[in-house]
This record gives C-alpha cells, structure tokens and sequence, in this order.
C-alpha cells in the first residue's frame, strides 16, 4: 500500500510518494499533454479534458476540464525544467476566486527504479488559498497508478 508524506505551514504544502518507476517515466508523465490528459483525473469526478503545454522555461501551460460538475482551468509558466529531476512551474486556477499566482514543484529522485516525487506548492497568500489545495494527495496518487500500469 503506498503513503504519502504532507507537511504544511501557512506558505505551502510539501508532500511525497514512492512510486515504481524510473525518474524519466514519472518525468514524462509530468510534462507529456497526452499523458497528463490520461492519468490526471477521475472518470466522472474530475476529468482532464485539454492539456496545453510550451515546454521550456518562460513556456506556457494550461489544463481544462470538468471537476465534481463544473468546469475548471488551471493555467502558468513553467519555471525550471531539469530532466528527469526537476519540474516547476506556477499554477494559477480557475476554481479560486481568491488564487494568486503560486508555485508548484516536483522533485525526483530515483534509487533501484524506485522514484519518490516530492511536491511543494508554495506562495499562498492567505490561509484560505492553502486549505483549498488539499487534492494533491491524489493526484499524487494518480500519477503513481499510471506511471506504474
């Protein structure tokens, strides 16, 4: 059974997962439109239906879909991109009349084909902003039954 890590302060939220699979899988199961579009989402809950992505630093990301019944978007710019180890960018979603621009990051590190992904999403401007991104528990767990299927 896998577990995730969570840590939070007023700033962000740092989690981790150990999945079965290599940095370079995981990393473009990231980054990848056509993967992201498969696995980020819950057929009839939150579903992933565009993925747009100018993959470099200064690039431009977006992600549409329907999520518990209303439509949603999440949009940024990618700020680092280190294959297959780093990949960050700023998040900025539709579902938060509040949402300033934040940071989400995703660290890789790989032992023996064993990957453990640890992501901080930091710069919350209020409490209220933080509490209303607790989904990356699973998310994080989606991403782990892909990259290991």
């Amino acid at each position: 059974m896998s577990t995730t890590t969570t840590t939070r302060s007023v700033d962000e939220i740092v989690q981790e997962i150990t999945i079965k699979a290599s940095a370079s899988r995981v990393f473009e199961a990231l980054v990848d439109p056509g993967q992201r579009m498969k696995w980020w989402g819950q057929k009839g809950r939150f579903e992933t239906t565009n993925v747009e992505s100018d993959l470099r630093p200064g690039g431009r990301w977006l992600m549409s879909g329907t999520g518990m019944g209303r439509p949603f978007k999440v949009e940024g710019v990618y700020r680092i991109i280190e294959r297959p180890r780093v990949l960050a960018f700023t998040w900025l979603p539709s579902w938060d009349e509040d949402a300033t621009e934040t940071l989400v990051r995703f660290d890789l590190d790989e032992h023996n084909g064993t990957t453990t992904v640890r992501l901080t999403h930091s710069g919350f401007a209020t409490e209220g902003s933080r509490t209303r991104h607790q989904g990356w528990p699973q998310i994080l767990g989606w991403l782990k039954m892909y990259a290991e299927g």
